[in-house]
C-alpha cells in the first residue's frame, strides 16, 4: 500500500494549553481529521478541553475528540507537539530555550516509545531550535519532523501588507524565510499582487512604495506576537489556522508550498540547523525544499539567522 493509502485520519496533540487546545477546536471546526487525542500532563485540563470542544460538535461536524496517553502517539497520521511553556510579556522566544528543551527531550523520549509512522509538527517555542532537538532526537528519516517556523510570521506579513496597501488579502503571493520571530526575512524579490510584482502594482495604481514602507512592514510584522502577548497574553488564534493548514496537506494529502521549519542539510550552503525554507508538503511530510533564488539581501539575512540559531545552540550545549 502506498503512504496516502494507510492514512486513517488519527492525530495526537500533546500539550492541552492554550494552543494546543485552540489547535484542537480549529481542527474540529474544518473537519481536518477524524480523530483528535488530547495528550497532557494535567489529564483533568485535558478532559476538560475535550468535553468543552465536543459540545460544540454536534452542530457543525463529526471529529472524534479524546483524551489519551502516549501510547495513542502509535499508528498517528501526524503528532503535533505543543507542550512547554509560552512566553511572558517581554520576553523573547528565545528566553524559553533552556526550559523548554528540558520539556521537549521528555515529550519525544515518551513519544518514541510508540511511535510507529507518521510527521512530527513542533510549535512549541523556541520553535526552530526545537525543531532541530527534536529531529536529532527521534531519528526519522528526512522530512517527518518539521516546525511551523515562518508560516505564521508569514501570515502576519501578507496581512500587514495587505493592510498598509490596502489591497485585498487573497490577491497578495509572498513569504517570509529564516528563524521565526525576531529573526524572519522578508522575500521582496516574490512579492506579489495578483500574479503583479509589488513595485509594478504599486506603482501602476499610484500606491506609495518604498523602503521606508517596507521597513516599517517588516519591523511591525516581527513586534506583532510580543504585542499580542502584552495585549492579551497569548498568541493562539494565528498559529491554530496555520497548523490547520499544515494538518490538512498532510492528513488528506492536499500539498502546498510553505516556508517551514526543518534540518537543513547543506541547502543554501546551511547545514546542522532547523530554519524555513519554501517548501513542499503533503501526506509523506516535507517532499522538497524548494531552490529559490534569492537576492543578496535576502541570502544575507538567511545566513544571519542562521548563525544566530547555530549560536544559540552552541551556548546551549556548552552551558
Amino acid at each position: 500500500m502506498t503512504e496516502i493509502e494507510k492514512k486513517n485520519g488519527k492525530v495526537a496533540i500533546i500539550g492541552a494549553g492554550y494552543v494546543g487546545a485552540q489547535v484542537t477546536y480549529t481542527m474540529a471546526m474544518r473537519n481536518v481529521a477524524k480523530e483528535i487525542v488530547l495528550i497532557d500532563i494535567n489529564e483533568e485540563k485535558a478532559h476538560g478541553e475535550a468535553k468543552d470542544i465536543r459540545h460544540g460538535l454536534p452542530f457543525m461536524d463529526t471529529t472524534g475528540i479524546r483524551v489519551g496517553d502516549y501510547n495513542e502517539c502509535a499508528d498517528c497520521d501526524l503528532i503535533i507537539i505543543s507542550a512547554g511553556r509560552g512566553r511572558k510579556p517581554g520576553e523573547t522566544r528565545l528566553d524559553l530555550t533552556h526550559e523548554n528543551i528540558k520539556i521537549m527531550e521528555s515529550v519525544t523520549d515518551s513519544i518514541k516509545q510508540h511511535y510507529t509512522r507518521g510527521a512530527i509538527m513542533v510549535i512549541s517555542n523556541p520553535v526552530d531550535i526545537l525543531t532541530l532537538k527534536v529531529t536529532q532526537w527521534m531519528g526519522l528519516p528526512e522530512g517527518l519532523v518539521f516546525g511551523t517556523g515562518c508560516i505564521l510570521d508569514t501570515s502576519r506579513f501578507l496581512r500587514t501588507v495587505a493592510d498598509t496597501i490596502n489591497v485585498d488579502i487573497t490577491y497578495l503571493d509572498g513569504y517570509m524565510i529564516g528563524a521565526h520571530g525576531e529573526f524572519p526575512v522578508p522575500v521582496w524579490s516574490k512579492l506579489n499582487v495578483n500574479g503583479t510584482p509589488i513595485e509594478e502594482y504599486c506603482r501602476e495604481n499610484s500606491i506609495e512604495w518604498n523602503e521606508k514602507i517596507k521597513s516599517a512592514i517588516t519591523d511591525s510584522t516581527k513586534k506583532l506576537g510580543a504585542e499580542i502577548i502584552a495585549a492579551k497574553g497569548r498568541t493562539d488564534f494565528g498559529i491554530s489556522t496555520c497548523v490547520c493548514r499544515l494538518a490538512d496537506a498532510i492528513i488528506n494529502n492536499r500539498p502546498i508550498s510553505t516556508p517551514v521549519s526543518s534540518l537543513l542539510n547543506d541547502d543554501y550552503g546551511i547545514k546542522d540547523i532547523a530554519l524555513s525554507i519554501p517548501s513542499q508538503i503533503d501526506a509523506s511530510g516535507i517532499t522538497k525544499i524548494t531552490d529559490t533564488k534569492f537576492n543578496e539581501k535576502e541570502f544575507s539575512g538567511l545566513l544571519g539567522a542562521a548563525d544566530m540559531l547555530k549560536n544559540t545552540v552552541n551556548l546551549i550545549e556548552n552551558l
